[in-house]
Formats: C-alpha cells, sequence, structure tokens
C-alpha cells in the first residue's frame, strides 16, 4: 500500500480581534491581552448585545478601495489573512503548480452582511438599486473562491459550511486531499464576518451570548460558574498545508504538523450538544487514532471552551473520557475567552493557536477563569504555560450547531524551530 505524506503547516496568516498580523495574536494570545469591545456603530445601542471581537484592520488601505467595494467583509478578511499566509510560506508566484495547489475553507454564514444590506437597499430604494456584485458578494464560497483567484489554484477548491466547526472541518478536508495525492499544497482556513444587528439579536434571542455589557472584556469566561455565554467576534485565518516532501524540496520553513482528524455527528439536537458527550469524545479518538498517537502522547488541548452554560461541561467531560488518566498531564486551554467566538473561523484561529503553542512550547493562557465550577476536573491555564522540551503533541476541539463534533491532532513532528 503507497504510504500517505506527513501533512506540514508551512505559511501563517491571522486578522482577528487580537490584531492584524501573526505576530500580534501570538503576542496577544500568550499574554492574555482580550480583543473584545464595546460596539461603536450607531445600531449597536438599540440592541440587547452591545460588544463584540472586532478587526480594526482598514480594509481599503489594504486591498484599494475599489476592490474591496466588490467583497463582503468576510471575503475582504480573507484575503487580507491570505496575504500574510502566502508571504509567510515564501511560495514564489509561478514556483508552483497551479493544478496541484487546491484550497479547503470554511465559513458558516458567508457573506451575510451583503445579503442583509441589499435587501434593505431593496426595500428602501427598488429593486434597480441592489448591487450587480450581490451574488458574488453573499455566496458562501466567496472566500474561498478569492484565494484559489488570488493564488491562481487550479486544484480542488472547496468549502465547508458546518457551523462553528467549519474551518475544522476544512482543514480535515486539506489533509486529506494531501494525503490522497490530490494536491501537493492546499490553502486552507475559515473566517466569518457576523457583526450585524439581526445576527447578533438573533444569538441574543437564543440566550447563546453575554450580556455583560458593562464588562466586554471579562465577558467570556469558559467553565467559570458566572458564564453567562460566548462573545460573538469576527476574524479570518489562513493557512498554507503542504506535503511534506513538496515543503523539504523547497526548504519551507515548518511550523508543526497536522497529523490527523476526527469528524463525527451527534444527532441529538440541531443546537444542544448531546449531554452524554458521546460525539465529542469519538471524534477526540478518531483523532488521535488517525494520527498513530495515543492519550498518553497528548501535552495539550485547545478546547471549544465557548463559556455557554452547558457547553463548556460536556466537553470538560468528554476531554476526561476520551483521554482517561493522561488527562492529569494535560494542559487545557480556551482561546476564546481572549479571542471570542469567530464562529465559523474559530477552528482555523484555535489551530493556528495550538500550532503555535507547540512551536514556542508555551500553552496561552485562560482568561476570565476566576471561579471554576467544582466539578471542573481539568488543568486549565489561566497564566501561559511552558511545555515540556520533548516531542509534543496536542489536540484542538471544534463543536458546532447541527451536532458537528472535529478534533484535530498537531504535533511539533518537523518543526524547524528559528
Amino acid at each position: 500500500m503507497k504510504s500517505t505524506p506527513a501533512v506540514v503547516l508551512t505559511g501563517l496568516g491571522a486578522l482577528t480581534p487580537l490584531g492584524n498580523d501573526v505576530a500580534t495574536n501570538w503576542s496577544h494570545l500568550s499574554t492574555g491581552v482580550s480583543g473584545i469591545r464595546a460596539l461603536e456603530a450607531a445600531w449597536a445601542a438599540d440592541i440587547a448585545v452591545r460588544f463584540a471581537g472586532q478587526v480594526t484592520v482598514d480594509v481599503d488601505a489594504v486591498l484599494g478601495r475599489s476592490p474591496a467595494r466588490r467583497l463582503d467583509r468576510v471575503s475582504q478578511l480573507t484575503l487580507i489573512a491570505y496575504q500574510e499566509a502566502f508571504r509567510d510560506s515564501q511560495l514564489e508566484p509561478g514556483g508552483f503548480d497551479p493544478e496541484r495547489v487546491a484550497v479547503c475553507f470554511g465559513t458558516g454564514v458567508g457573506g451575510i452582511q451583503s445579503a442583509l444590506e441589499q435587501w434593505k437597499v431593496m426595500q428602501e430604494q427598488g429593486a434597480r438599486r441592489v448591487n450587480p456584485f450581490t451574488i458574488p458578494m453573499l455566496m458562501g464560497n466567496a472566500p474561498a473562491a478569492q484565494i484559489a483567484l488570488a493564488c491562481n489554484a487550479k486544484g480542488a477548491v472547496r468549502t465547508s459550511v458546518s457551523a462553528c466547526a467549519s474551518s475544522a472541518d476544512a482543514l480535515a478536508l486539506a489533509l486529506d486531499t494531501i494525503r490522497l495525492g490530490r494536491a501537493d499544497v492546499v490553502i486552507a482556513g475559515g473566517a466569518e464576518a457576523p457583526l450585524h444587528p439581526l445576527t447578533i439579536s438573533a444569538f441574543a434571542q437564543m440566550r447563546a451570548l453575554s450580556t455583560r455589557n458593562d464588562d466586554p472584556a471579562g465577558a467570556s469566561r469558559p467553565w467559570d460558574t458566572t458564564r453567562d455565554g460566548f462573545v460573538m467576534a469576527e476574524g479570518a485565518v489562513v493557512l498554507v498545508l503542504e506535503s511534506l516532501p513538496h515543503a523539504l524540496a523547497r526548504g519551507a520553513h515548518i511550523y508543526a504538523t497536522l497529523a490527523g482528524a476526527g469528524i463525527t455527528a451527534d444527532s441529538y439536537d440541531l443546537v444542544q450538544p448531546d449531554p452524554t458527550g458521546d460525539g465529542q469524545i469519538r471524534a477526540m479518538r478518531l483523532a488521535l487514532a488517525d494520527a498513530g498517537l495515543s492519550a498518553a502522547d497528548i501535552a495539550h488541548v485547545n478546547a471549544h471552551a465557548t463559556a455557554t452554560p452547558t457547553g463548556d461541561m460536556v466537553e470538560a467531560a468528554a476531554i476526561r473520557a476520551a483521554l482517561g488518566a493522561a488527562t492529569d498531564q494535560v494542559a487545557v486551554t480556551g482561546t476564546k475567552s481572549v479571542t471570542g467566538h469567530l464562529l465559523g473561523g474559530a477552528g482555523a484561529m484555535e489551530t493556528l493557536a495550538t500550532a503555535l503553542a507547540l512551536y514556542h512550547r508555551s500553552v496561552p493562557p485562560t482568561i476570565n477563569l476566576t471561579s471554576p465550577e467544582p466539578e471542573l476536573t481539568l488543568d486549565v491555564a489561566t497564566t501561559a504555560r511552558a511545555l515540556p522540551h520533548t516531542p509534543l503533541a496536542a489536540l484542538n476541539n471544534s463543536f458546532g450547531f447541527g451536532g458537528h463534533n472535529v478534533a484535530l491532532a498537531l504535533t511539533d513532528q518537523h518543526a524547524t524551530r528559528r
């Protein structure tokens, strides 16, 4: 049987509430600097939840005013993060076979802002005033297609839509694409731009969001007894994945290895997680098996940890069930406490955080955990935690509405630390 190549991360790009590049994101992640702040838009005054994780980049300055106007914000953020990742990978335009480059990208709601804005235009100004670029702006596959156009990718260009597991799903698809020999390079990741009064109000009506309007930075509180919901955020994270032979042949810098993936469904409820955690447990175990790892190999888990009353403790129990006695040696963190919840982009953001934790041998802290649940039996890092200078492996969990569960396994094998 033909052996499958290892799949490595060779380029990173991030545009999130923490900052406009990977270095700033890691600096704020590792020191626990929150990216959550009050919404300043006029419409925010009339809704129940008036804070979120916001990106501060000047899109027109980076992309140009005319090109930016033809893109929904989700594609704007995606292209900016892609530019950093492509530069970081040191792939040279014309220096690769376009037919061997693919794109696997995830988003939960896609270009929802364009859809809602143009509906408002039609209501107020009539059908003839609707932007002719509306469909290319709102379609869910637009971010993936824009990446493909930017890098001339002519392999498969695919979009994963599985709620908050979307970009983790896309990374699992990228892993399979390279393993199956269908591409040498895959541009992967996820993005979301959901900050609109309708989306915020809809989640608020579900009682899914924190309502700490007087304390935005302290609102996302994974595993804390005072948690009251997640904090919505926007952003984009793009990762360049390559087969190890391809990366080595061109002397690429390697951050980490994406070693395995586990994907399951709860088939329990459209919104609530299965209280037994069965699907989450199976996803983690499948990821370990796919990576050829045991529970004892895991030093770190970046948890989904949204700070919802139900979800946090279901996941905590699932982690302990999946890893057994080895859980006691695992440093767990919930980086949504710092970034907020990027929805469809969350899996990519937390894969980036996990890869950098292995690369720098340091687990970023969970902030705002001042009163842990009494039943919490995980070793949650509330300050930056050093990892041992040994071969390292970690899990990253992503779970989404619809009962989607994705666990990704990463290692520091093949990493070339600068």
